[in-house]
């Protein structure tokens, strides 16, 4: 956790991200961040609309509703809707397979995130595996932090985007490697080329060696946000350089090291 001197400011994030199914997401009233973004993680880990309103009574909530699953698809089932309050904002993302029925993950993703942003044009677009498709939104791009997302921002804003774009990213705030690993390890080990750099069925966290190690102990610097908070915050400062308008962190080892 942050050492003496040391405070959450310094990372210079703009807001957390939050899964419901590791934390009380009521706790993110604690935050020192105005806004909170809460991860879908299957419809049991929903937060019921009773916490969603009373934490928008404090920040700015973005609950991600993914647009294939029942219940939030606004081309089909949409009743989910219903229950979550006015004053909570959304995050439109195709979802990931593992939380979506074998029916869900067959529709269709491009009609349903066009019909989700013109239902809430403030909705922030997940951009991952749908990069084309979201841009086409003209909405907020939520994007994954990778190893190119600098080149990719920078790519966009000379091509002349200029809607907003926001970067999420796991954050661990030590530079200690086995911590770092802990936290991120299978996290980073999920990222395509770090899966095909790996040698087969290497353990991904602190008990990993040798090449596991040393592919790792790369990829979680270059998918996640890690160190101290002052080199957290050069490394957004340096997102922001370009083109991130806003850098969302999820705290990786947990709630705690984000409380200021």
């Amino acid at each position: 956790m942050l050492t003496t001197g040391e405070t959450i400011a310094e990372t210079e994030l703009d807001a957390a991200a939050l899964k419901p199914a590791e934390c009380d997401v009521s706790r993110a009233a604690e935050l020192p961040f105005e806004t909170v973004a809460i991860d879908y993680e299957g419809r049991e880990h929903l937060p019921d609309a009773e916490t969603l309103a009373g934490l928008a009574t404090e920040k700015e909530v973005r609950l991600t509703t993914p647009v294939r699953a029942e219940g939030f698809d606004p081309l089909g089932d949409d009743s989910g809707y219903d229950r979550i309050p006015e004053e909570v904002q959304r995050v439109a993302v195709a979802g990931h397979a593992a939380y979506l029925s074998e029916a869900e993950r067959r529709k269709a993703v491009a009609p349903r995130l066009r019909a989700a942003v013109e239902r809430d044009p403030a909705a922030w677009v997940g951009t991952e595996g749908v990069e084309r498709l979201a841009l086409a939104t003209g909405a907020t791009q939520f994007e994954l932090l990778s190893r190119s997302t600098e080149r990719d921002l920078r790519a966009l804003r000379a091509a002349g985007f200029d809607g907003e774009l926001a970067v999420y990213a796991p954050t661990v705030l030590t530079d200690d490697d086995d911590a770092v690993l802990d936290a991120v390890g299978g996290y980073a080990a999920r990222r395509g080329p770090v899966a095909s750099a790996l040698p087969e069925e290497a353990p991904t966290d602190a008990t990993a060696t040798d090449r596991a190690r040393e592919v790792l102990t790369a990829a979680t610097r270059d998918y996640a946000l890690v160190g101290s908070p002052a080199k957290v915050g050069e490394r957004v400062a340096d997102l922001k350089e370009a083109g991130a308008d806003l850098v969302v962190g999820y705290p990786a080892r947990g709630l705690d090291e984000f409380v200021s």
